[in-house]
């Protein structure tokens, strides 16, 4: 059998802790040895056999320096990984030694000893041990980048020669994953440079580097660059179809919750290039400073983060109404980790659609905004269940509109969805409706009050949110993991995408602009085919789209087909010519709506079918009322089927 070196250097590179440790003394009390007998030769300019003249300042030697040793943790460190800190542990240790061994040898002095081995020994064993540790680090760091082999390292590039970009470096030196190879860094004055013996590149050259030395991956630590420059360098780094992790968020970093080391997928919405405007302080804090607000479905994504957002203007007291327990548990535990936070925050169990619960709630707490977030959002969910969507999205909505005009709630800010306009489905139907009935209530408050409405009802609508529940951005990131394939619907299938935060901070500042019945429309960009998304995705991740051309790709984007209610596109605007705010990604649209007392008896005629589960006259009814509303399939609620 040959030479199996793998084998051996596994042997070499692992041996018991007990071994090493016994390797360490061993070489410590070798260097003792030779040190004493050195500084006899120095100092007498002769070899002096230490058996006759030199064993008292040996034993000396070896009596002081191991209980010095030890007492510093010397042969507790891991040689492989030690670096500048250990070494000065070491000389520490060594100072101590010396400082001992050379008030016991020069100052008080041993008969037949020179004084000055004192001094001289101390320096030469310092010099020994250190050089040992360091040729034993370099060694077995040779070893064990040899015991990988080539393929088994992924080779990278850092992005960034800044302190994040070096400090990165040298946290991954030992990586048994990942081969830094050098730096791309925009700075021409740094061109050629070495950091850490580590190059530094200029992007232009990426290409060729890819090619000459196999470039798998580019880790971005770039943490305090400007957004948009962040998003051209993601945008040049994509032509490359390449893999590209970044370092966490700066504050992150700063505050301690993750390292340097912990690299992360990019946020999609750096692949998107969508930069969010700053948002206005006077219209975020307008509605919520020292004002008692409520949050409905406050444990969901959109709801979780507007009370992310709304505790940041510090509110008096923040109403979180969550019917499920753990979704409400885990946002109040995650508000009340925010430091210096004098807001009462009170978490209330509680469904929209239980009136005389939301009752008690609104006349006990009084809220002066209420931020109606809750919703069955999910299209082929409420397709198959298509009374309850009817009773939490329209009813729910009814019913604590109704109830904030009888407490005088000030503000009432309805999300909506894009899926509203146009509806194909039953959950855009039934906030279309939701719309409809906050609109009538205003003409009737307006009617009642003679003009002056004491709750200014108004709708904000938008498309998707990024990594929200049932986003396809979380879906398509646990497809790749798993090795594919991606499930797409269809493959021209194109939605709007924004991020939550910018979504909620939108929200929170429409409503603050809100003079009653208005309905806001948040620009949400060009639409995105998500079929690139999931390109870039895959190509993002290292990998290739496996196609009839390609059979050796690693991840195929399988088309399923629409499911129940499904559109190819969706709109945000029912009317043309929406009209500018002061705020540049909010617009008005005026819409048209029916009076209240139609719809109430709309109402009134819905509650009554539902009771008799009637659901082909229930979406007869929808029809009528929502005008626009075209189902693209059949009834495929379950309880229908079971009927019929």
């Amino acid at each position: 059998m040959g030479f199996n070196y793998r084998k051996f250097t596994n042997n070499l590179l692992n041996p018991s802790r007990k071994v090493k440790t016994l390797i360490a003394i061993s070489l410590d009390f070798s260097c003792c040895i030779f040190s004493v007998w050195l500084a006899y030769y120095l100092r007498l300019g002769e070899i002096v056999p230490l058996a006759e003249r030199g064993l008292e300042a040996l034993t000396y030697a070896l009596l002081i320096s191991f209980p010095v040793f030890l007492l510093f943790g010397l042969y507790k460190n891991i040689f492989r990984y030690s670096g500048l800190d250990s070494l000065f542990i070491v000389s520490k240790a060594l100072l101590l030694y010396g400082f001992i061994y050379g008030i016991r040898i020069s100052i008080l002095g041993i008969s037949g000893i020179p004084r000055t081995l004192g001094l001289i020994q101390p320096l030469l064993l310092l010099f020994f041990i250190i050089s040992w540790r360091v040729l034993v680090r370099f060694l077995l760091r040779k070893l064990n980048s040899k015991h990988y082999t080539k393929k088994s390292l992924t080779k990278a590039l850092i992005y960034g020669s800044g302190e994040a970009g070096r400090q990165l470096v040298k946290a991954m030196q030992d990586s048994q994953e990942i081969s830094i190879l050098g730096f791309l860094d925009d700075d021409d004055n740094k061109k050629g440079c070495l950091i850490d013996g580590k190059k530094i590149y200029s992007p232009i050259n990426l290409g060729n580097l890819i090619l000459k030395k196999d470039i798998s991956l580019i880790l971005l630590a770039i943490p305090s660059i400007p957004r948009k420059k962040r998003s051209q360098i993601i945008k040049y780094l994509l032509k490359y179809k390449i893999a590209v992790r970044t370092i966490p968020d700066i504050a992150d970093l700063a505050s301690g919750k993750n390292l340097i080391t912990h690299l992360v997928d990019l946020e999609i919405d750096e692949l998107l290039g969508r930069i969010p405007v700053e948002p206005f302080s006077s219209l975020m804090k307008k509605n919520i400073f020292s004002k008692t607000i409520l949050v409905t479905g406050a444990g969901g994504s959109i709801g979780s983060e507007l009370c992310r957002q709304i505790i940041k203007h510090k509110p008096k007291k923040l109403l979180l109404v969550e019917i499920s327990e753990y979704a409400l548990y885990s946002i109040h535990e995650q508000l009340e980790e925010y430091e210096k936070i004098d807001t009462e925050i009170i978490p209330l169990i509680a469904s929209v659609q239980d009136s005389d619960r939301m009752e008690r709630i609104l006349s006990i707490f009084k809220p002066a905004t209420i931020y109606h977030a809750a919703a069955y959002k999910h299209v082929p969910i409420v397709e198959e269940n298509l009374i309850e969507g009817l009773k939490n999205n329209l009813f729910g909505t009814y019913d604590l509109a109704k109830l904030a005009l009888e407490n005088n709630i000030l503000n009432f800010v309805f999300i909506s969805t894009d899926k509203a306009v146009r509806p194909t489905n039953i959950m855009g139907a039934t906030k279309r409706l939701a719309e409809l009935s906050l609109q009538s209530f205003h003409e009737k408050n307006i009617a009642l009050s003679e003009g002056k409405s004491k709750t200014k009802f108004s709708i904000v609508r938008f498309g998707n949110v990024l990594d929200s529940s049932g986003s396809v951005i979380p879906k398509f990131r646990d497809q790749i993991k798993n090795g594919g394939p991606i499930t797409l619907t269809h493959i021209d299938i194109t939605r709007y995408f924004m991020t939550i935060t910018e979504a909620a901070q939108l929200v929170i500042q429409a409503g603050a602009m809100a003079k009653g019945g208005d309905v806001f429309v948040l620009d949400m960009g060009n639409p995105i085919r998500i079929y690139d998304l999931a390109l870039k995705m895959i190509e993002l991740s290292g990998l290739s789209v496996k196609t009839a051309s390609n059979v050796k790709g690693d991840i195929e984007i399988k088309i399923t087909g629409l499911r129940p209610g499904e559109k190819l596109y969706e709109e945000l605007l029912l009317s043309k010519n929406p009209i500018k705010t002061k705020h540049p990604k909010i617009f008005r649209s005026n819409e048209p709506f029916i009076l209240y007392s139609e719809l109430e008896k709309e109402i009134s005629s819905l509650k009554n079918l539902i009771e008799r589960n009637n659901l082909e006259e229930i979406l007869n009814k929808l029809k009528n009322i929502v005008i626009d509303f075209s189902p693209s399939s059949k009834i495929v609620d379950h309880t229908f089927k079971k009927k019929y």
